[in-house]
């Protein structure tokens, strides 16, 4: 099956950097998991509100630069944060990357680029995986954030 982005996720990317709008826009057509493009570009008034609720952990938010996308799985016409499909999601966006020569950091696994990691669902949760027993070892938090993607 082809996705396509919607009007919706359209307006997300405006004001996102060129480069990684079109990752997205490739990682749509190579996908075999629909997602939406959940958020872009933000204000410092949207990321005050991401951080007061948890969902952010920092003011220094590459979404305010343009530098980050929050691709969300698509399922049955209803948004779903759920890691199996969120997996898919970030096979397509490696395999994108790759091929456009992007570098990108996924919220997956902070602590490495994404290039590093095979494009597959399997690896990418493989990734994940070592990336908090990593971060627990360390005595450290992983703060994991799947839909995320940035500019490296």
């Amino acid at each position: 099956m082809t996705y396509h982005l919607g009007k919706g996720s359209l307006a997300e990317l405006e004001g996102v950097k060129p480069e990684l709008v079109s990752v997205v826009k490739r990682a749509i057509e190579l996908t075999t998991q629909d997602f939406t493009v959940h958020d872009g570009l933000r204000t410092v008034e949207e990321q005050k509100r991401y951080v007061a609720s948890g969902a952010s952990t920092t003011m220094n938010s590459k979404h305010i630069t343009g530098d980050a996308v929050d691709l969300v799985p698509y399922i049955n016409g209803k948004l779903r944060w759920e890691w199996p499909p969120i997996y898919k999601i970030a096979a397509a966006v490696a395999e994108a990357a790759r091929e456009l020569q992007v570098e990108l950091r996924w919220g997956g696994v902070w602590d490495r680029k994404l290039s590093s990691i095979d494009p597959l669902p399997l690896a990418m949760e493989e990734a994940v995986e070592t990336y908090v027993a990593r971060r627990r070892s360390a005595g450290r938090r992983a703060f994991i954030d799947g839909p995320h993607f940035e500019l490296d």
